[in-house]
C-alpha cells in the first residue's frame, strides 16, 4: 500500500489532499503545528478508509522540526511515495511594512522546508525508483506581487529543475499553481468571496483531483481552472516588463493562493 506524507495537512488543501489520497487507498503521514487537529483527522481517515494515518507535528519554521520531517522521508523502513508540500502561509503587508523577522519565518516555510523535504523525499524515491513529489506553489509565482510571490516563483522554477533532474529515474515533480481557493488560506489573510468575481474562486476538492490526475499523467506544472490556464498562458508570452507593471499596479489587491 502507497504511502504519502503532506504538511500543512489540518486544514486547506493540505487535508484535502488527505482526504482523496485516502479515499484511494493511500496510507498517510500528516504534519502541522496542531496536534489535536491532526489527530481528529488522523480518526476520521481512518474510520471511513481503512487505511493507517501517522501522526507527526510539527512547526515547519523550526530547523529541528524540518529535519525530523526528513528524515522521516529518508527511512528505508517506512518508505514514502508521495511528498505533498503544502504548508504555507502569506503576510498582508507589503515588504517594508512587515517585520524582517516575519518574512523570515514565511520564506523557512515557503522555500526552504519544501527544498530540504524534497531532498530528502527525492533521494530516497530514487533509489527505490518511483515515486511523486507535488509542491503547492501558486499563481502568484507568475506575478511580481511581493516577497510571496517571489517565494512561489522560486518554487515552481525549483519543481522544474528537479523534474529534469529526475527525468527517467521513475520519480515525477509537479508544481501545483492554484488561484483564489475556497479554503482557510484566504479566510485568515481577510480575503472574501465579494471582493472578487465567482468564477475566479476554485473549490479545493476539484483542485486536488485535476492535480492528481496531472501527476499521474507526469505533468510538471498543474494549472487547475479554464480562467487560471488562460492567465498562465497570456503571462508565458507577454513581456516581463508589461506583466511586472500590471502586476505591481494591483500588488494591494488580494493575492492567490
Amino acid at each position: 500500500m502507497a504511502t504519502a506524507l503532506i504538511t500543512g495537512a489540518s486544514a486547506g488543501i493540505g487535508k484535502t489532499f488527505a482526504q482523496q489520497l485516502a479515499a484511494k487507498g493511500h496510507d498517510l503521514v500528516v504534519v502541522a503545528r496542531d496536534e489535536a487537529r491532526l489527530a481528529d483527522l488522523k480518526s476520521r481517515l481512518e474510520s471511513e478508509h481503512g487505511i493507517s494515518v501517522e501522526v507527526l507535528p510539527a512547526d515547519l519554521t523550526e530547523r529541528l522540526d524540518v529535519q525530523d520531517v526528513a528524515a522521516r522521508l529518508a527511512d528505508p523502513a517506512k518508505p514514502v511515495d508521495m511528498l505533498v508540500n503544502n504548508a504555507g502561509y502569506g503576510l498582508k503587508k507589503g515588504f517594508l511594512d512587515n517585520d524582517i523577522v516575519d518574512e523570515e519565518h514565511m520564506l523557512t516555510i515557503l522555500v526552504r522546508t519544501p527544498v530540504v523535504l524534497s531532498h530528502a523525499a527525492a533521494k530516497a524515491m530514487r533509489e527505490r525508483g518511483h515515486g511523486a513529489i507535488i509542491n503547492v506553489s501558486s499563481m502568484a509565482g507568475f506575478l511580481a506581487t511581493g516577497t510571496y510571490a517571489a517565494a512561489k516563483s522560486y518554487l515552481t522554477t525549483f519543481s522544474e529543475s528537479l523534474a529534469a533532474e529526475l527525468d527517467g529515474t521513475g520519480v515525477t515533480v509537479t508544481a501545483l499553481c492554484p488561484g483564489f481557493t475556497r479554503t482557510e488560506f484566504h479566510q485568515r489573510a481577510g480575503i472574501t468571496r465579494q471582493q472578487l468575481p465567482d468564477a475566479l474562486w476554485l473549490d479545493a476538492d476539484k483542485l486536488v483531483s485535476q492535480c492528481l490526475r496531472d501527476v499521474d499523467r507526469g505533468k510538471v506544472i498543474s494549472v487547475p481552472g479554464v480562467h487560471y490556464k488562460a492567465a498562465a498562458g497570456l503571462l508565458d508570452v507577454l513581456p516581463r516588463g508589461v506583466a511586472r507593471n500590471s502586476a505591481f499596479k494591483s500588488r494591494h489587491r488580494p493575492q492567490a493562493r
